[in-house]
């Protein structure tokens, strides 16, 4: 084993982690200023292998239109939209991203990651369908969820998803709601096409199998990380003027070496997923939606289940799930120590008290890790009544790892989205969370460049750039029906989207 003492060199940027995240950043930050050296190091031997993975959850292209999650239902029966309109907005920023992409041959063409496919909620009984009534009616008041459709004739929501309605009792009240702008996105194709023209650029290195095991900040201002080679355990050191932390599971660990006071309090809940993936040909062949449903009480946000048509590998798949489960895993190809080794003097209050907070989810993780493959047909049957065992295996899904939070009132909270945590100086910043993540990680990473590279920023030449990548920069979609049909006409455009059966 190699131990190397001396620092190897000094780089501008240290992007952690070969996923959407590292990679949306490094594109941005050599866009705006060319001349930048940047390092990306990756602990696994392929790019986009957690998260980003299709597989792991990081593929349907959320954007609000279908996920019921994202408005939640208050006590006197109205629907919340807010968070829904931001996610929405979010997603217009990374198809105008992705469009530049396009169009520069930064990446290849956009069916090799991107493609129409309508985005559907589904729901029964009384109460579901008055509320799905209420949020079509809602959300329909917003710019940027015009052209979405509403039905409660079991005839045309047949002719919409003909699989879901076969078999059903005719006496169920239904609801669903279309909207025929949805997408289906293969985060894990888009990530190696980004790193792909990274590595080609003059100053870029990618290296895998590289563990960043310390990181701290030196006298002479910079971060110091000791880097160790998986294969052949030889380590070496670097510094870097700026950090980016985008480890998924991993970036708790790091973010906790790294000492920043901004750091402090953060703890990490991890969930695990499975999917039924459906093996026949015929099935798959009959579903053309994502419909997503409501979520069991008590299960949290992200395992809203769903009937998920996706691109994976070039071929048409058809998912169902995921079903959650439990493991102290921070990532899947993690360690069982990962949620042990992350209590912290610092963090255990929070934690504890969001674990007490949060026991009925942990009585649901506990139910699902017991399931049976009877019980898991039986969830699947609610969507699809014809369904038979033999069309479906179980898939294992990714980790996700829910950030937990200091709160001055409770102690702790466990949030269910996703938190950039950055130092005053804007030399290091990381990423926690989770959904919806990938779809939203333009506006992510711009928000992370006002945070870390404000002054730049500020620039006229930055300010250019940046609307020539993102053209709505700086103002909201939703706020401006003209601007917003704008839009979205030449992302259709450039992405090859449909917006019509």
């Amino acid at each position: 084993m190699t131990k190397n003492n001396n620092v190897n060199k000094t780089v501008d940027v240290v992007l952690i982690g070969a996923g959407i995240m590292s990679a949306t950043l490094g594109v941005l930050l050599k866009e705006l200023s060319p001349e930048l050296t940047i390092d990306i190091y990756e602990r696994l031997d392929v790019a986009a292998a957690e998260s980003s993975d299709a597989w792991n959850n990081a593929g349907t292209g959320h954007s609000a239109f279908c996920e019921l999650n994202y408005t939640p239902q208050s006590p006197d029966g109205s629907v919340k939209t807010a968070k829904a309109v931001a996610i929405a907005e979010s997603f217009e920023v990374s198809k105008q991203f992705w469009s530049f992409l396009v169009a520069n041959n930064i990446v290849g063409s956009p069916e090799t990651f991107i493609k129409s496919i309508p985005h559907m909620s589904f729901v029964w009984g009384r109460e579901n369908v008055d509320f799905l009534r209420k949020r079509f009616e809602k959300l329909t008041e917003c710019e940027l969820f015009k052209g979405m459709t509403y039905s409660e004739d079991p005839k045309e929501i047949a002719e919409w998803i003909p699989l879901v309605m076969a078999d059903r009792d005719p006496a169920d009240q239904v609801a669903a709601t279309r909207m025929l702008l949805g997408t289906d996105v293969n985060f894990g194709s888009l990530t190696k096409m980004m790193l792909n023209n990274l590595q080609g650029k003059p100053d870029v290195k990618m290296e895998f199998n590289q563990e960043v095991r310390k990181l701290k900040k030196t006298d002479d201002d910079l971060w110091e990380l000791k880097i160790k080679d998986a294969s052949t355990g030889d380590k070496k050191k670097i510094k870097a003027k700026f950090v980016f932390i985008g480890a998924g599971g991993g970036s708790l660990y790091l973010l906790e070496k790294s000492g920043i006071p901004e750091g402090k309090g953060f703890g990490g809940f991890p969930v695990s997923g499975q999917w039924l993936k459906c093996v026949n040909p015929e099935v798959i062949d009959k579903h053309n939606a994502k419909v997503y449903g409501k979520a069991a009480v008590g299960s949290p946000p992200m395992s809203v289940p769903h009937l998920d048509t996706r691109m994976i590998d070039g071929k048409r798949a058809l998912l169902f799930g995921p079903y959650a489960g439990f493991s102290t895993r921070f990532l899947k190809n993690g360690s069982l120590m990962d949620l042990p080794l992350s209590i912290k003097f610092n963090n255990i209050r929070p934690m504890i008290a969001a674990g007490l907070d949060n026991i009925p989810l942990t009585k649901y993780l506990i139910d699902q890790v017991r399931q049976s493959p009877e019980d898991r047909l039986v969830a699947l049957k609610e969507y699809l009544p014809g369904a038979e065992m033999k069309d479906w295996e179980l898939e294992t899904a990714g980790q996700r790892v829910q950030v937990i939070k200091k709160d001055e009132k409770l102690g702790g909270v466990l949030e269910f989205g996703t938190e950039v945590v950055s130092a005053a100086d804007g030399s290091i910043a990381a990423l926690l969370g989770a959904s919806p993540g990938a779809s939203t990680a333009v506006s992510i990473m711009v928000t992370l460049l006002e945070r870390c590279f404000g002054e730049k920023l500020k620039s006229a030449e930055w300010q250019a750039r940046l609307k020539q990548m993102i053209p709505s920069y700086g103002k909201k979609l939703n706020e401006d029906a003209q601007l917003a049909e704008k839009i979205r006409a030449q992302t259709t455009a450039v992405l090859h989207l449909k917006v019509t059966e």
